[in-house]
């Protein structure tokens, strides 16, 4: 008979799907940045009524907006930025080492966790220290489109790039404890309830 592991300190077992083990921070974490994800992708339904909007009115009416055109590209911009931790979750980035996947679990956790350390969190870092006072400034001259019937408060969209950003720290922060995880057995593994439907990653 299969002993079945109910407490939550459990090892995880590996699969395909889901190679590296969970931590209890890093789950809660990936939770976090699922339900964003979730959320956010919401916005392409918003992109797609505005780009038919804009396609009625141009093509049949006769009568094209700047503003909508301007809202489907914010839309379909912020759309792309918060979804962006979402991918890092699911591990379905694009790769440009092509020889990562022949390498065996542990080296690539250390080349993942040598790369997130060294080169992803610091630039991010520094991106995000960028950003957050341009944000800020637009917001503080009321900035709008240079269109006369463009869209106003334009801080709200480039207040999206600091924050997409700020998700994808803590996704890739997240990637890095997993690593470790499975590198150093600290933070130590748990056993992680499975969601079939979503390949056994993390759901809200």
């Amino acid at each position: 008979m299969t002993e079945k592991h109910d407490s939550p300190e459990a090892a995880v077992p590996h699969t395909e799907a889901e190679p590296l083990p969970y931590n209890r921070l890093s789950w809660k974490l990936d939770r976090f940045i699922v339900t964003i994800g979730k959320a956010s992708s919401w916005l392409w339904i918003g992109v797609l009524l505005v780009v038919l909007a804009n396609v009625f009115a141009r093509f049949i009416l006769n009568a094209g907006s700047v503003a909508l055109e301007e809202m489907s590209w914010h839309l379909f911009g912020a759309a792309m930025m918060l979804t962006l931790s979402f991918a890092v979750v699911r591990d379905d980035h694009v790769r440009v080492d092509v020889l990562h996947e022949k390498f065996s679990l542990k080296t690539q956790a250390v080349i993942e966790l040598a790369g997130i350390l060294v080169l992803a969190l610091p630039i991010i870092y520094l991106m995000i220290d960028v950003l957050i006072p341009y944000a800020y400034k637009a917001f503080e001259l009321n900035e709008r489109s240079q269109a006369p019937s463009g869209l106003p408060y334009r801080f709200i969209f480039k207040s999206v790039l600091p924050l997409s950003l700020i998700l994808v720290w803590i996704a890739l922060f997240s990637r890095a404890l997993r690593c470790s995880t499975l590198l150093f057995r600290f933070p130590r593994e748990i056993q992680i309830p499975r969601d079939d439907r979503n390949g056994g990653h993390p759901h809200p």
